[in-house]
């Protein structure tokens, strides 16, 4: 995906927004005072911590780029047909000038992410018909438990995300229930 698109997804960002010019590039500062970087490695790490979900095109990141090495705060050298490029000193003291707001927009990124990988797990498990376990044959069965699975699973998706109570209401549900599959039908024995 390019850019943000329709809607909003999670922690804030909203679908269609692109990051301002001043953002971005304190966003690239933060990311060349990690480690010195090509424009297209750029891209990929904001790809790779956003999960897919913000990719930004070599015609908005070469600028943001050309402009930093303009006003001093990084620097590039050539290697070959590509640029290297660095974080200089004033680069640093403006990245800790804006250390709240850089840590804030990255976390972002990466809570949508985590998010997409989740998204894509769930799809994938779909796809495939089994659990993220991938716990064999007894999983594929067609019958009565198979639908209860599909509907335990499409219930816990529409209750996400969920709070520290609900959390353990839920994991208590699912406690008591595998207590009695284990037990067989047996009834519960206290000691």
């Amino acid at each position: 995906m390019r850019g943000f698109k329709g809607g909003v997804f999670g922690g804030g960002f909203r679908m269609g927004r692109k990051f301002a010019a001043g953002d971005l590039q304190l966003v690239i500062l933060a990311l060349l005072d990690e480690r010195p970087c090509h424009g297209y490695e750029l891209i990929k790490i904001l790809e790779e911590r956003s999960g897919g979900f913000y990719v930004p095109s070599p015609g908005v990141i070469y600028p943001a780029l050309t402009y930093l090495e303009e006003t001093g705060l990084a620097g590039v050298e050539s290697e070959g047909a590509k640029k290297l490029y660095r974080i200089t000193e004033a680069g640093r003291r403006r990245v800790a000038e804006n250390r709240e707001m850089i840590m804030h927009t990255l976390a972002k990124l990466e809570r949508i992410g985590e998010k997409m990988a989740y998204v894509k797990r769930v799809f994938e498990s779909d796809r495939h018909g089994a659990d993220d376990d991938n716990d064999g044959d007894f999983m594929q069965d067609g019958g009565d438990i198979r639908a209860a699975r599909m509907l335990l699973r499409s219930a816990l998706r529409m209750r996400y995300p969920w709070s520290k109570p609900e959390a353990a209401r839920i994991a208590g549900i699912l406690e008591r229930a595998a207590t009695e599959i284990l037990q067989g039908g047996r009834p519960e024995t206290r000691g």
